[in-house]
């Protein structure tokens, strides 16, 4: 199988299987879909965090590359940094709960100003995604399925909270989902373009790596942890805890059995 076609496969499934796991969790009654969805992001914070570390950030140092690594700090510190600036400017936000600051679900079911900012950010998001599965796929094949697993795990928490505030601005259930589903489809832009770009460029593979492993610990980190915090309960951190270190494991696990 050619390496376009593992791209092809691997961006859509990023895309595209979050958008159906997503659409699931709506078809469960509230209290459990609530219950639910903390065990998820906790689960992704550790693929997210295992990727980044265990995976992206070693093969962007692989002696083909030859990156300083004084040159790989830099650029995982300003994309940090990037991320935060666009999420500032609401030009990109990851929402994991029912309900944040980000997305104004307050609105009247008959404004759709939210769920549209939600459909526009989302797309760059997404195709930002695929540049990224490409760029992994292109240093490596089994870097590349780690990094679409990472992708899809915490694309679902995301896309939960994105089901809900279309409904709330007036969007239908079909509806929500179709324009849900487009827009996971610039994945697949985002990987072809990355694909095309970059494929007589790989000498900045390993800074577009770096920029992965930054924008996987930044969702973690900035996006993630800070909603664990909110429930402070002994037994709760623990079962956050286990459940951190079962994405880190089963990332590891996928990585060392597929090399």
């Amino acid at each position: 199988m050619s390496l376009l076609v593992w791209i092809i496969i691997f961006s859509l499934l990023g895309g595209l299987l979050s958008v159906i796991a997503a659409s699931t969790f709506l078809l469960l009654p509230d209290k459990l879909r609530t219950r639910l969805i903390p065990h998820f992001v906790s689960f992704a914070i550790g693929a997210l965090l295992g990727a980044a570390f265990l995976a992206l950030i070693p093969h962007s140092l692989e002696g083909r590359f030859k990156l300083d690594v004084h040159h790989l700090g830099m650029t995982i510190l300003l994309g940090l940094l990037a991320f935060f600036v666009m999420e500032k400017l609401v030009i990109w936000r990851h929402c994991h709960t029912d309900h944040c600051e980000a997305h104004p679900e307050h609105l009247e079911h008959s404004h759709k100003a939210a769920g549209t900012l939600v459909l526009i950010g989302d797309g760059i998001h997404n195709f930002i995604d695929g540049v990224l599965i490409a760029a992994a796929f292109m240093s490596d094949i089994h870097l590349g399925i780690v990094t679409s697993v990472a992708v899809a795990t915490h694309e679902i928490p995301q896309e939960v909270g994105d089901f809900a505030v279309l409904l709330n601005s007036g969007f239908s259930r079909s509806k929500a989902l179709i324009f849900n589903v487009l827009a996971s489809l610039t994945t697949v832009v985002g990987a072809l373009l990355a694909y095309y770009s970059l494929a007589n460029l790989e000498t900045y593979l390993p800074y577009v790596l770096a920029i992965a492993a930054a924008s996987f610990i930044y969702i973690a980190v900035a996006d993630l942890i800070p909603g664990l915090h909110k429930r402070t309960q002994l037994s709760v951190g623990i079962q956050q805890m286990l459940l951190i270190s079962a994405g880190v494991i089963i990332i590891y696990i996928a990585h060392a059995q597929l090399h």
